[in-house]
């Protein structure tokens, strides 16, 4: 019997195993989307869970047999707006819809609380992925992990739609 894929909302006693899995799928994810030197300062920074976004009741994991092997949500920002916040698939699973199941709950969840437009900051790797749910690009940026230290991604948007 196939193990059923199971979202639920985070809470801050996920933030152990999702700094296990940010640190063990990053590196494998973004390593042929991204040159060494980019990685070598960024990973050490985005790998780790963010507790306030655990607490947030808008961030989500996806368990499979009891193991998380996805996450992701959504933050709040201006008039109707909302950010997507910190996704990943376990490297070790991809491409077998724990990205998109995850998703389609934190679409669901930004839907629910009147959400109309999402901005997303993709990794290059993610680019297709998110425009498959929709999302489109608006153009490359920097994100600024600290003084000195930025991440190169892509400006992505989506409506969410009712339904």
């Amino acid at each position: 019997m196939a193990a059923v894929l199971a979202i639920r909302t985070a809470t801050p006693d996920d933030l152990a195993p999702l700094d296990a899995l940010f640190a063990r799928s990053y590196p494998k994810l973004l390593k042929p989307d991204y040159p060494p030197s980019v990685l070598v300062t960024a990973l050490p920074m985005i790998s780790r869970a963010q507790p306030a976004l655990l607490a947030s009741g808008t961030y989500f994991v996806a368990e499979l047999a009891g193991e998380i092997v996805g996450a992701g949500g959504w933050t709040p920002a201006r008039g109707g707006t909302g950010n997507i916040r910190h996704v990943v698939t376990d490297a070790r699973h991809v491409r077998q819809g724990i990205g998109r199941t995850l998703m389609l709950r934190v679409l669901q969840s930004a839907r629910q609380a009147g959400i109309h437009l999402l901005h997303c900051h993709s990794t290059r790797t993610a680019v297709p992925f998110y425009r498959a749910l929709g999302f489109v690009e608006l153009g490359p940026m920097a994100v600024e992990l600290a003084p000195g230290i930025s991440f190169p991604a892509i400006r992505m948007l989506a409506e969410v739609t009712p339904g």
